[in-house]
């Protein structure tokens, strides 16, 4: 059984390799890791700092910045595992938190899982991050039958038969829409469960922002009436 773990970057020289020796700590018995790496055209340092690794990872380079879908996208050409799972490069998830997410696969009790940032021991999101990802779940439930609770969570783990049938399109952080409402379609059940998370803050890098959450609206509506 082989992992692929998808890593999109973008100027994040200050988490990089951190984040790295998390997920080389995980101990996922039997279970071969995989690191793909897509740097998306960092002009920070992570891209001379990838420069040194690249012995070590897959990491593939994309000449301008083009989007955290774009990345992934990337990154899924490039996979070779059974199953492949989206970590960010920022420390806001665990990867710790693996076992979690891969134990409904391996048991053959989901083909998708995704984690769930709303537990009781979490930090909570900024006000407007709350609300949103609570909105943007909510009406993704409504539009296509689903009982998600936290769509735009980063963690996210495939069968890779599951995910390179999707057919994605999406550029930047709309991608978590799409992979959800895409699967959906195709009648997965989407299994989530509770997950750690770190939030960061804008000044420490954070990057989505509330126009991100408008091109979401605008993919469950359109979704729903293209095939």
């Amino acid at each position: 059984m082989k992992l692929s773990i998808i890593v999109p970057v973008y100027n994040e020289k200050i988490t990089i390799l951190e984040i790295l020796r998390r997920i080389g700590n995980v101990n996922l018995e039997g279970i071969e890791k995989e690191i793909v790496i897509v740097d998306d055209g960092s002009t920070d340092g992570t891209r001379e700092i990838l420069k040194n690794l690249e012995n070590k990872y897959t990491i593939i380079y994309h000449q301008k910045n083009r989007g955290k879908g774009a990345a992934i996208r990337s990154g899924v050409l490039h996979a070779s595992g059974n199953i492949i799972l989206i970590q960010d490069a920022d420390l806001e998830l665990d990867p710790k938190d693996y076992p979690r997410l891969l134990s409904p696969i391996l048991e053959g009790k989901a083909k998708i899982t995704y984690g769930s940032r709303f537990q009781p021991n979490n930090p909570y999101f900024y006000l407007t991050h709350y609300f949103g990802v609570k909105f943007l779940s909510r009406l993704t439930n409504l539009f296509y039958g689903s009982k998600l609770t936290d769509v735009y969570c980063g963690y996210k783990a495939f069968r890779s038969d599951v995910l390179k049938n999707l057919k994605l399109e999406s550029k930047r952080f709309e991608i978590e829409e799409e992979l959800t409402i895409k699967a959906l379609k195709k009648g997965y059940q989407i299994l989530e469960v509770p997950i750690h998370y770190y939030p960061r803050s804008f000044k420490e890098g954070k990057k989505i922002k509330w126009h991100n959450g408008l091109k979401a609206i605008w993919l469950i509506i359109k979704y729903k009436f293209v095939s």
